[in-house]
């Protein structure tokens, strides 16, 4: 077997779930061809010897159709339809292996998802016959573009479960001694993340009432960080140094007003942290159960991610701490070894 995948941005809990993959199946040979690395989220990878990788940019249609014939696949993984020349590849292929169409888009309704659904079965359809998403709001619009329900298999994405599980099982008895009493914010430093409402609101909770809390935030963007005496930055974290911090902090907060999923969320989880989630993070329904291991608000609510705060911050260190330990049960429900299950299936699945 030989698996091609064709991607754009490659994630840390990708390689993760192919290194699984590869333990799982040495038999089968992967073909990656990826995005160059953004220069917001340098990560430093370490690719399994077993995995051939070729550079996007050193391959234009033509030299990507030919490599493709090259390497003769037994199915192809494309990570979206945004890059035209990967599309290109699928097309050729598609009536001949499984040809799988990896998106996180959740059905909003839109007026540009409308459009991509009514002509689904000219463009997408024919460079695709099945589709993996992370979850049912993601199933619900591979649906409606016209995938078989048979066709469609759910969580794609995973974190690297047992490298976060295995931290929080190294820090449990500090954290259950003592909690910190630390927000921490993992993500791109966007408008759209709700990094503005999140600085916003703790700055407004903390001079309604004195508390010992802080917010860290770990992360980059085109957003200046927030200046406050109880909030740090920390810029760009490789993810070896980003247990440190997880080590110090308590409960993770993701504000965003867009986030079809969101892996950090499942990261965290799998670290034993109790969840302070807005509504649009698509994670949120794996992973979050209200009242139980976390608390859910209305993305760019600032009264609301207030209320949130004051809600965990109202409880015992034992209560939180208990919250966290449901967050790392919920976290194995998705695992690199589902992924690499689901993977296997397809790879194995007729095409008609």
């Amino acid at each position: 077997m030989k698996l091609l995948i064709l991607y754009t941005e490659i994630a840390r809990y990708t390689l993760a779930c192919l290194s699984e993959f590869i333990a799982q199946h040495p038999e089968v040979e992967v073909h990656l061809v990826r995005w160059p690395v953004n220069d917001e989220a340098p990560f430093d990878f370490s690719f399994d010897k077993k995995i051939k990788v070729y550079e996007r940019n050193k391959f234009n249609s033509k030299q990507l159709i030919e490599l493709a014939d090259e390497i003769q696949p037994s199915a192809i993984l494309c990570s979206g339809w945004i890059d035209k020349e990967y599309l290109n590849v699928c097309k050729k292929w598609k009536a001949k292996i499984p040809v799988i169409l990896v998106m996180d888009n959740k059905w909003l309704g839109t007026f540009k998802q409308q459009i991509a659904r009514l002509v689904s079965s000219f463009s997408i359809l024919r460079r695709f016959n099945f589709a993996w998403v992370p979850g049912e709001a993601q199933k619900k619009y591979a649906l409606r573009l016209g995938f078989p329900e048979k066709n469609i298999r759910t969580g794609f994405y995973s974190a690297d479960v047992s490298f976060f599980h295995k931290n929080y099982l190294a820090i449990a008895d500090s954290k259950m001694k003592k909690m910190p009493h630390r927000f921490i914010f993992a993500g791109r430093y966007y408008d759209f993340k709700g990094v503005n409402e999140l600085w916003k609101a703790f700055a407004q909770w903390k001079s309604q009432k004195e508390n010992d809390w802080e917010l860290w935030c770990v992360g980059t963007g085109d957003i200046t960080p927030f200046e406050h005496p109880s909030i740090k930055h920390f810029g760009f974290v490789q993810p070896e140094k980003m247990t440190e911090i997880m080590n110090e902090t308590g409960v993770f907060i993701l504000p965003s007003r867009v986030e079809p999923w969101g892996v950090a969320v499942h990261e965290f989880a799998a670290a034993g942290f109790p969840l302070l989630l807005s509504e649009q993070v698509g994670a949120s329904s794996q992973f979050l159960k209200d009242g139980q291991n976390g608390f859910s608000f209305q993305g760019g609510d600032v009264d609301g991610i207030i209320t949130a705060m004051k809600s965990i911050a109202a409880l015992s260190d034992d209560k939180i701490f208990r919250m966290g330990k449901i967050s790392s049960e919920q976290a194995q429900t998705i695992t690199p070894q589902t992924w690499s299950a689901t993977l296997f299936d397809l790879i194995q699945s007729k095409v008609s």
